[in-house]
């Protein structure tokens, strides 16, 4: 079963994680070009990482995008995977659940969007959004029409939940890596105004996000809490100082590359059966003339 390696941007695994004291800008001592040029060698390492999983067919991979808004879930899942082959990868997003989604439990939606072995599957936002955005607008739960109120115990039993079914998916085989993008509230205003300013951004921007981000230090608990109970070895937060999109973008592809690159995968070696076959057939074509 996978295991996270130490790490600076790990989120603790004995709840004591403080989500207002983690950064949100990079270190000092390098610029974006840096970065930039870091990310083009991980994009790399990446697709060939993506190549060794999907022919030795043993582990699926779960990566979990979660973000206040202007956090730039997007632009990192686009630049990061840029060089992964498509037939390996699939991006889910959830937005607001359907009549079906809601007739179910919270964590059906998702269940049927996971990878299978062989392939990485990106959730942009997911079941976490229950615990989230649920948790502030408590009004949300009316729609699933649950036998009980809501209650701190509401809360704590889907952590639970949340926390159970990720260890199962991580015993059968899924490495599931966890990304918070850590954005300032300093920064995500000029974002705003710069999606109000700029024609071509407008579209981005939602009158709504403002009423959420009015509701920023709930959120911020409610963020802190989950961490606490779900990051796990097996399956991991790592808090990503997001104010920088190109020191975030590299910082997202390095932890992806080398929780791959640790897996051990490699492409499979043929047996002296399947040698013989291959031996076979080099010899039958070698026979043939154009």
């Amino acid at each position: 079963m996978f295991e996270a390696k130490q790490h600076s941007l790990l989120v603790p695994f004995d709840g004591t994680f403080h989500a207002r004291e983690s950064a949100t800008a990079p270190p000092k001592g390098k610029d974006k070009d840096d970065w930039k040029d870091g990310l083009e060698d991980e994009v790399e390492k990446l697709g060939a990482a993506q190549e060794r999983l999907y022919a030795d067919g043993r582990y699926a991979v779960l990566v979990v995008f979660q973000a206040l808004d202007a956090a730039g879930k997007d632009g990192t899942i686009r630049h990061v995977f840029t060089g992964v082959n498509p037939v390996g990868l699939r991006v889910a997003a959830f937005k607001q659940p359907t009549p079906l989604e809601l007739a179910h439990d919270f964590l059906w939606r998702t269940t049927a969007q996971l990878p299978e072995r062989g392939h990485i599957t990106i959730f942009n936002r997911s079941y976490y959004e229950e615990v989230l955005v649920v948790r502030v607008h408590p009004e949300y739960l009316a729609a699933q029409r649950l036998p009980d109120k809501p209650s701190a115990k509401l809360w704590a039993d889907r952590l639970r939940a949340i926390a159970d079914h990720e260890r199962y998916l991580a015993e059968q085989g899924t490495v599931i890596l966890k990304f918070w993008l850590n954005v300032s509230k300093a920064e995500q205003r000029k974002r705003f105004l710069e999606r109000i300013d700029e024609p071509k951004k407008n579209w981005k921007f939602n009158a709504g996000d403002l009423d959420e981000r009015d509701r920023w230090d709930d959120y911020i608990a409610a963020y802190e809490e989950c961490f606490r109970v779900t990051s796990r070895p097996w399956a991991p937060w790592y808090a990503i100082p997001a104010d920088d999109k190109h020191y975030q973008r590299w910082s997202v592809a390095k932890l992806i590359t080398s929780a791959l690159d640790g897996l051990g995968v490699d492409f499979p070696r043929p047996d002296e059966k399947a040698r013989a076959a291959l031996a076979k057939a080099k010899a039958r074509l070698l026979a043939q003339s154009d």
